[in-house]
């Protein structure tokens, strides 16, 4: 069987990774599709996989979206017809079900923010929708998925490769507080170019100006422009990496970790990293989801004062095995439903 991955995001690589190397020790054929967005190449080039780059992305513009969405689905649509594709997975890329549908293989598209407006397309055109337990039907009937076609899977989607990581993570020892002078906060600021995002941007400049001289910081910006924007000289001392990291690597060496967006912010709150989400707009459902599990805490107007108070009373928390051992049950499932599409 030939299997299609469309990793458009950066998030992507992560999810699907251990899954496209199981496929291929199982004997099946994996071809993978990226655009240039975030650190979406680096991780592909960190992971050693083969991939072909096909379109880009358009900013944040709605308008620049719209007119370039059937641009990137004609010349993927172009790239694959040769290829005999069998089916084709991806995780929120509008474009995957799209060409698929019209190279007549099946799809399977999963998705867990019920605001973005490429799931309708996608949701229309998709053989199978995947989506997490808690995601609503109505969420979903607003979005025009066909219900028959929706196979809910256990807890999030982070569990579905978190789960890998635990005896890694065990093995990395105690927590960076236990081992330097000055608490390690890791800071993921907003997506500006994604469409589902309306909140402000650099609103979190004053928060990391507040606390640069009373803790290591350490930033993981969303491309190379925002990186730009905290290369500025008041930023001195805060340090940038806007190249791929390793999950495992960047948990156990984090005391707190600040994030204005979705994934990365989930993903240190499954592995017990004392976890603060900034995100200036509507929540998802899954982000409903983990607070009611308190796996982390929304403080979308966090403060500097707020943020070393945070530090100093918070201590390292248990991994939530729960929701890792959902998502190992979870990859079962989208394994089992890309074998049975072929």
């Amino acid at each position: 069987m030939k299997v299609w991955f469309d990793l458009s995001n950066s998030p992507h690589i992560n999810l699907f990774a251990h899954l496209i190397r199981d496929l291929e020790a199982s004997g099946h054929e994996v071809v993978i599709s990226c655009r240039p967005l975030a650190n979406t190449i680096d991780l592909l080039d960190l992971h050693g996989f083969r991939y072909e780059v096909v379109g880009e992305h358009y900013g944040a513009k709605f308008s620049h979206k719209v007119m370039g969405y059937p641009i990137r689905v004609m010349q993927l649509a172009r790239w694959l017809r040769p290829q005999r594709i069998d089916v084709a997975v991806s995780q929120s890329s509008f474009h995957s079900p799209v060409v698929a549908k019209l190279l007549g293989v099946r799809s399977i598209y999963m998705n867990d923010n019920e605001h973005a407006l490429g799931n309708v397309p996608s949701f229309l055109a998709a053989g199978t929708i995947m989506v997490p337990e808690f995601l609503s039907d109505a969420n979903l009937r607003r979005q025009l998925a066909n219900l028959r076609k929706v196979r809910r899977y256990p807890g999030v989607k982070e569990g579905i490769y978190l789960w890998r990581l635990q005896d890694k993570l065990d093995a990395k020892g105690q927590p960076a507080a236990q081992r330097t002078a000055r608490p390690v906060v890791y800071v993921r600021p907003e997506p500006w170019t994604a469409q589902y995002y309306r909140g402000d941007r650099n609103f979190m400049d004053d928060l990391l100006l507040g606390i640069k001289h009373e803790a290591q910081v350490v930033l993981l910006p969303r491309g190379k422009d925002q990186g730009r924007h905290y290369r500025d000289a008041r930023f001195d001392g805060i340090t940038i990496i806007d190249t791929a990291l390793d999950i495992a690597d960047i948990a156990p060496a984090c005391d707190l970790f600040i994030g204005a967006g979705g994934t990365m912010t989930r993903e240190m709150a499954v592995l017990g990293v004392p976890t603060i989400s900034v995100y200036q707009d509507e929540l998802l459902d899954v982000d409903r989801f983990l607070l009611a599990e308190r796996a982390f805490e929304h403080r979308p107007n966090l403060t500097a004062n707020e943020t070393l108070e945070f530090l100093r009373v918070s201590g390292k928390r248990a991994v939530n095995r729960a929701l890792l051992e959902k998502g190992k049950m979870a990859y079962q499932q989208v394994r089992n439903e890309i074998l049975r599409a072929g």
